[in-house]
């Protein structure tokens, strides 16, 4: 019985490991709070007003749109705007 939880343990263990160092796109729901010169401000996953980029070409947004913000790898210098809803 032993043999089996030690196994259990170590598998639970090393995939632990992987997951803390994972790194994943990010998209979520975010709201555009006003406009600059530097881009949009909007609120991040944290609640923390973010400016960042749309990367949809020609496309002007308003205060007050809901939009898909992504976090490519998790990083959060390099969110953008990457759709509508």
């Amino acid at each position: 019985m032993e043999f089996k939880t030690e196994l259990l343990r170590s598998v639970q263990t090393a995939i632990d490991q992987k997951l803390k160092h994972y790194k994943a796109d990010r998209t979520y729901k975010s709201v555009i709070l006003k406009t600059t010169a530097k881009g949009y401000v909007i609120l991040d996953e944290t609640g923390c007003e973010r400016t960042v980029t749309c990367c949809i070409p020609g496309l002007s947004l308003k205060a007050g749109q809901y939009v898909w913000v992504k976090e490519p790898l998790a990083d959060i210098k390099h969110i953008h705007i990457c759709g509508v809803l």
